[in-house]
């Protein structure tokens, strides 16, 4: 009984031998995604109008 066990538990576990590889695929991709969404949302016009005007407020501020 024990041994019909072990062999039904290591067959499944010989299944997931690729899944590291594919979680970390899927994870890379991910994060190159989001990093073009923030990199839009950076660049455009009106977040880069918002950081300058923020910016130019800090620089002229009364110390």
């Amino acid at each position: 009984m024990f041994r019909r066990w072990r062999k039904r538990l290591c067959g499944r576990a010989a299944d997931d031998r690729g899944m590291a590889t594919a979680e970390y695929a899927i994870v890379t991709l991910a994060a190159c995604a989001l990093a073009v969404v923030f990199y839009r949302l950076i660049t455009s016009g009106t977040v880069r109008a918002a950081l300058r005007s923020l910016i130019e407020q800090a620089l002229h501020a009364p110390s």
